[in-house]
């Protein structure tokens, strides 16, 4: 298998190529233009990968910055119409918790991640030797519980936790982890089933029925 994955979902943005054992990642930092079909090109280029031979695309969903998911959705969604590829969405918490798992992380984990207006995702892991069970299900909370748990002593990571909590632990989602976690796996979606993970519920306005204007009628024209 020939698995690409594409992590948008942090200010860390990165594209990883995992076949069989060759693993390349390229990473950027910051801003809200990624260059993803250059960093796919560096990865395929640096295993010597035809693109023709990328059989699977794992995206994280989430949850983050929802322009980059939308973005690595839509490349998927794109490469899936156009080649057959076998498409996955892997929450980018996972990730981050796998990736706290192989840095070598035990005990109760928290994952906090911004949600933006002042609220953060959280959710809770117990890591041990052989992998690691969630005890806590992803949620929104407020800054103060958030502060409240780190004053408490709980061991918190994220991708920006050192934004609010200098003794946090900085772990980025990453596709190179994305590609891991896929090999594993065999739920695949069709493209139209990658769906950010956005606990807010969504709301919107609806627009105001088109007014139609006519044309004032000139005075010659209306007498004929």
């Amino acid at each position: 298998m020939t698995i690409l994955g594409v992590e948008f979902s942090s200010p860390q943005r990165s594209v990883a190529l995992r076949r069989g054992e060759t693993l390349a990642e390229a990473r950027e930092m910051g801003g809200r233009q990624t260059a993803a079909l250059g960093m796919i090109e560096q990865v395929l280029a640096e295993t010597t990968t035809p693109r023709t031979e990328v059989d699977t695309l794992v995206i994280g969903l989430g949850p983050g910055s929802y322009t980059g998911i939308r973005a690595a959705i839509a490349l998927a969604q794109g490469w899936q119409l156009a080649s057959g590829v076998k498409l996955l969405g892997v929450s980018s918490v996972e990730a981050i918790i796998a990736r706290a798992h192989a840095e070598g992380l035990a005990g109760r984990v928290s994952v906090v991640i911004d949600a933006q207006r002042a609220e953060f995702y959280l959710a809770t892991y117990d890591l041990v030797t052989a992998g690691w069970t969630e005890v806590e299900p992803l949620h929104i909370v407020p800054l103060a519980e958030i502060q409240a748990r780190a004053a408490a002593g709980a061991l918190l990571a994220g991708p920006e936790i050192n934004r609010w909590l200098p003794d946090g632990r900085l772990i980025f989602p990453s596709a190179a982890t994305l590609t891991e976690l896929a090999g594993q796996r065999t739920d695949f979606v069709p493209g139209e089933k990658l769906q950010p993970i956005y606990l807010r519920e969504t709301t919107f306005v609806k627009a105001p029925p088109s007014r139609v204007i006519v044309a004032p009628v000139a005075q010659g024209e209306a007498s004929r």
